[in-house]
Formats: C-alpha cells, sequence, structure tokens
C-alpha cells in the first residue's frame, strides 16, 4: 500500500457511515468515564499503529483501553488486569456493535451506561440499539482510511510542533469523523452560536470558548477526502488571502479553506505541500486576527 493510499469519498460510503457511528459508541464511552478537558479534549480517539485508540480510561481504581485494530479488523478491550475481550467488525448492525461492546466491557467487569443517540449526525439520530439494519464493512476501506490518518498525524504532528503556544493534541473527533489539531491565541472568543445536528449549542460553546486556528483532515469535501483549516471567530478578509498550493481554495458553503487530499497524494513532495497549507492559512488567521507573532516557530533544523 502507498504510504499517502488513495480512497475515494464514493467508494466506502456504507463502510464510512459504519464506522462513524462505532466511533461514537466508542466516544461515548470515554465521554462518560474521564474527567471534562477544556474543548473535549478528553473525548477524543487517538491515531495509532494499528489503527484508533482511546488511550487510557478510568474505571475507579483501574483503568482501561479500547482500540479498533483495523489491521486484524477487530476492537479490542483491555484492562489493566491484562484481561482482553474484542468485538469482531465485520458487515452488522449497529446495534449489534453496541450490544457487542457493551458485553465486551462487561466481561472485563467494566459498568457503562452511555446517552445512546449519536451526535452531529444530520437527520433523524437514531439511538444505537434501535439502529438494527446491518450495514456493510469492508476491512480493506477502513483499512486504507487509517492509513490516511496516519500520514495526515505526522504532517499535522510536525506542524503542531512549530508553535509555543496553548495547542491542543492531533486527535480525532469521533462527532465530526476528522483529524484535527487547534491552536488558540489565548483570548477569549464570542459565544459560538451552536447549529451541529443532533448537538447541544452549549458543547459547541465549550469547543469554541477561545479564539481559534484550526486545520485537519476529513473524509469529504474532495474526491478522496480534504485537508481543511478554518479560524473562530474567522477574521474580515480571511477567505480573500492567498494560500498555497494551487489547488487550495476558500469554502463559502464549510467556511473555511479546502485542500484536496488527492492534491496532496499526488504531488512530488506531499509533506512539503500540506505544510505550505497548514503554514499560510494560520499566517492568515494570526495576521488578519492579530495572534502574538512569537507564538509561531521557525521548523527544527534537521539534525
Amino acid at each position: 500500500m502507498s504510504d499517502w493510499p488513495s480512497l475515494r469519498v464514493d467508494d466506502w460510503t456504507e463502510t464510512r457511515e459504519a464506522l462513524h457511528l462505532f466511533t461514537q459508541v466508542v466516544g461515548k464511552i470515554k465521554l462518560v468515564e474521564t474527567p471534562l478537558v477544556n474543548h473535549w479534549w478528553n473525548i477524543t480517539l487517538l491515531v495509532g499503529p494499528r489503527g484508533l485508540t482511546s488511550g487510557a480510561v478510568p474505571d475507579g481504581e483501574r483503568i482501561f483501553q479500547i482500540d479498533f485494530d483495523f489491521i486484524d479488523s477487530r476492537l479490542e478491550v483491555a484492562d489493566v488486569d491484562g484481561r482482553r475481550a474484542a468485538v469482531t467488525l465485520r458487515p452488522m448492525s449497529v446495534a449489534d456493535f453496541y450490544a457487542e461492546t457493551i458485553e465486551a466491557l462487561a466481561s472485563l467487569d467494566i459498568a457503562v451506561r452511555i446517552y445512546p443517540v449519536p451526535n452531529e449526525i444530520p437527520g433523524e439520530a437514531l439511538a444505537f440499539d434501535r439502529d438494527v439494519r446491518v450495514r456493510d464493512y469492508n476491512p480493506e476501506h477502513a483499512r486504507t482510511f487509517w492509513r490516511q490518518l496516519v500520514q495526515a498525524h505526522r504532517v499535522l504532528s510536525e506542524f503542531r510542533a512549530r508553535f509555543v503556544g496553548k495547542v491542543s493534541p492531533v486527535h480525532f473527533f469521533w462527532g465530526s469523523f476528522d483529524l484535527a489539531v487547534t491552536r488558540f491565541s489565548g483570548r477569549p472568543a464570542p459565544r459560538h452560536p451552536g447549529g451541529a445536528p443532533n448537538c447541544p449549542d452549549w458543547v459547541m460553546a465549550e469547543a469554541y470558548s477561545h479564539e481559534v486556528s484550526s486545520a485537519g483532515f476529513w473524509p469529504g469535501g474532495g474526491e478522496e477526502g480534504a485537508f481543511y483549516a478554518y479560524a473562530y471567530p474567522e477574521p474580515e478578509g480571511f477567505s480573500e488571502e492567498p494560500v498555497r498550493p494551487a489547488h487550495a481554495f476558500y469554502s463559502q458553503d464549510f467556511r473555511q479553506f479546502l485542500l484536496p487530499y488527492e492534491s496532496v497524494r499526488a504531488a512530488e513532495d506531499p509533506d512539503a505541500t500540506l505544510l505550505a497549507f497548514l503554514e499560510d492559512t494560520y499566517a492568515a488567521a494570526a495576521k488578519l486576527s492579530q495572534w502574538d507573532p512569537s507564538l509561531a516557530i521557525a521548523p527544527h533544523a534537521p539534525a
């Protein structure tokens, strides 16, 4: 498989929608088991060497971890006592995935109750235990998407390191189903108006309580997904700023800059191409919003 693999968005719709809901089940387990960290950083998933992981989740005096292993196509739960339980990732209903995940946790004496309704899903949000339609799940598509996330994570991590102010981890939000990294000016922001589907407005108000310049990767917005960048609040003139590379553009629909994934994948130097996009979009937001210029630092010279 290529380091920057190709996966057309239209070719894995059913698997993507299933995986989106599966990650919401796991994310909601983190939500109820972990203390709130600013901007909901406690609920995200992280990119790992075999897929996506919850990282360590507290359960009383113990911890456990939930991993989407896209190599062996399984969801694995492991606890601090060395015990493991697993759910096979396969064509299945969301109701079956939900029930089997809760059963896997219970087999390790982990009792969790979540609000079983997905967030940020357009239209009717069907509760997990009522979503009984069997959905296709193509392991190769899920594996390829993860490999896209691996490449995005590498470059976003390099970009993250070039900032000395408050900056988020590079982490995966299961509501919006995207990988993101966010820089902060340190100043409070106007209250966010909300408006995300099936998501209370106060959730978005917490997420955007302070000024941000955010970027990431999302399996939408392009033929093979897209890298994005936006600012909140968006400064006047942001959409008119010049941004590299040539294929980058400002989307009035999404209110953010987009760079098609395929443009990065096909570039002579994908890392440099993506970093140029990240640096230019941040520079535009920082200039127009008058961020402290000392927050951003030059890239480290190679050893």
